[in-house]
């Protein structure tokens, strides 16, 4: 690798620069620099050189939500031509969600944008932390691929197809319907098939995104529309809606059915996904999605919950109207979803 890469580590928080307290593991302020200077393979002449940006507060990453996305954005937007690549430090329980958001927000992105994290603090002798952010700065220093991605145990996996998998284990994500970009061996390896993506925009810029009203629900046998109905007719801009199988729901249940014709009919966008790993949403396979179908549901083909809320704000944000909103969110975009 090239001496002169520069990479530049965002650290917003997350278990891996948390340290003990008498309430649990939580972040510490101006403490993150004295973990890393612990760690000696981060001096070696191998690695690319690098920087820390600590944000203030650091956070826990269930307190995350789109004014520290959009932080997110600024913080790499502000140094996008000074580095050749940014690791992002975040807390892995919410980490698909921002991640898959600054997929969409960084148009025309040409650099590695690499999300990782740890279940083990590095405070902790057995951390998963230290090879974690190894080898995401060694993939962000490399360029080999010029997404948003998140590395963990071992993988790189596109950031708009990954999903946080296990609470204890220490290969947290998958990409249930995406190969990874790049597997960590002895030496790491890049697919380069699966890292092919959609035509972008040539120059860089940020679309920061605004606050709008969007519910997920999810069926279960025995669901009552009732006890939803007050939020499924109020002014929400989207629902997604997690359905079984390839896109159905109960249709001898008539007030899941009416209210969801009702709620379309008033501008709401019903955004189908599946409650499976794998597959995704063929709306009008079986005669349970056919109400769906006739209402004007989305199909949100292969993408993850956490992408089809993302880019439902990132396409709001943009100023689209509710026609074209549905026409895009059935487009692939930034590699999210198989049309």
């Amino acid at each position: 690798m090239s001496s002169n890469k520069k990479v530049c580590i965002l650290y917003t928080g997350g278990t891996i620069g948390m340290v003990p307290t008498d309430c649990g593991y939580a972040p510490k302020k101006d403490y993150f620099n004295v973990l890393l200077n612990e760690i000696h393979q981060l001096k070696s002449p191998a690695l690319p050189a690098w920087e820390v940006v600590e944000f203030d507060p650091l956070l826990d990453s269930s307190n995350i939500a789109i004014d520290e996305w959009n932080a997110i954005g600024r913080e790499i937007a502000s140094r996008y031509e000074k580095f050749d690549g940014f690791v992002v430090l975040h807390g892995t329980d919410t980490m698909s969600y921002t991640a898959s958001a600054l997929s969409f927000m960084l148009e025309g992105l040409n650099k590695p944008i690499v999300f990782t994290g740890a279940q083990i603090p590095l405070c902790e002798l057995r951390s998963d932390g230290r090879d974690n952010l190894i080898n995401s700065i060694i993939i962000a220093g490399e360029g080999e691929v010029r997404e948003v991605c998140v590395y963990f145990g071992g993988k790189l996996l596109r950031a708009n197809r990954s999903t946080k998998i296990s609470s204890e284990e220490l290969q947290a994500f998958d990409s249930p319907d995406y190969p990874p970009l790049a597997e960590v061996r002895i030496d790491i390896r890049y697919n380069e098939n699966a890292m092919v993506l959609p035509s972008r925009p040539k120059t860089f810029h940020l679309t920061e995104l605004h606050s709008f009203p969007i519910g997920v629900l999810k069926l279960f046998p025995g669901f009552q529309f009732e006890l939803f109905e007050g939020m499924i007719n109020s002014n929400l801009k989207a629902v997604v809606l997690e359905a079984f199988g390839s896109g159905n729901i109960p249709t001898n249940n008539r007030a899941l059915v009416d209210g969801i014709r009702k709620s379309a009919a008033n501008g709401t966008i019903i955004t189908v996904t599946s409650q499976c790993q794998r597959g995704g949403t063929t709306l009008g396979t079986y005669a349970t999605s056919n109400d769906l179908v006739e209402s004007g549901a989305v199909s949100a083909s292969d993408m993850t919950t956490e992408a089809a809320i993302a880019k439902l704000y990132y396409l709001f944000s943009c100023g689209y109207d509710t026609d074209r909103v549905k026409l895009m969110m059935e487009m692939n975009l930034r590699g999210e979803m198989n049309e």
